[in-house]
């Protein structure tokens, strides 16, 4: 790795392109869910954090021409390849063909989508709470084709294959990712 990027240069580099707060906070849930899969692997979790935190840094300004902005954007600041080829990999098979290849890329790939899942399942709970969810509620409204329409359950279950990881397995460790930063991705709720 040639440059690695602080917290504090991601999160600036991120608000200077989003200013939804429904973007950031996915941005924020991404950055922590990969922070514990970069934990439970023994992988540098600031990289992989960061990884998730600029995941989506074109969305808001270039939706048509997501990835291929964020790409044009982090070269030209000379932003570490690392996080550039995690950044494209995530969109494979949607906006891009840059197939994951590393631990980091797969997992961001996986629960780019299933985080969104588990924000809708959380929201629907009278806690309103990450904290009380369990996977068996999680994989219920997974089955629901109708429940959160717009998460496309097939990259989480190529995702799942990618990593030679079971699907419970994988909402159990978002899940936990989630659970350890839910007040600052709005999922505390009332309990």
């Amino acid at each position: 790795m040639e440059k690695k990027l602080s917290r504090e240069e991601a999160w600036a580099l991120l608000t200077e392109y989003n200013e939804s707060p429904s973007l950031l906070n996915h941005a924020l849930t991404v950055e922590a869910v990969m922070e514990h899969f970069a934990r439970i692997n023994g992988e540098d979790e600031e990289v992989w954090g960061v990884t998730g935190l600029l995941h989506d840094l074109d969305y808001e300004k270039y939706p048509e021409e997501h990835c291929i902005k964020a790409e044009e954007i982090m070269t030209r600041r000379g932003i570490d390849p690392i996080y550039i080829r995690a950044m494209k990999c995530h969109g494979y098979g949607i906006c891009t063909d840059t197939e994951p290849e590393s631990l980091m890329e797969k997992v961001l790939y996986t629960i780019d989508e299933l985080t969104g899942l588990i924000h809708a399942a959380c929201l629907m709970r009278p806690s309103k709470s990450v904290l009380d969810i369990e996977v068996k509620s999680v994989k219920k409204k997974f089955k629901d084709k109708h429940f959160a329409a717009g998460v496309d359950r097939g990259i989480i279950r190529k995702g799942c294959e990618m990593l030679g990881m079971e699907l419970d397995d994988v909402i159990r460790e978002t899940i936990a990712g989630m659970r350890e930063k839910a007040e600052e991705i709005g999922l505390k709720g009332n309990l």
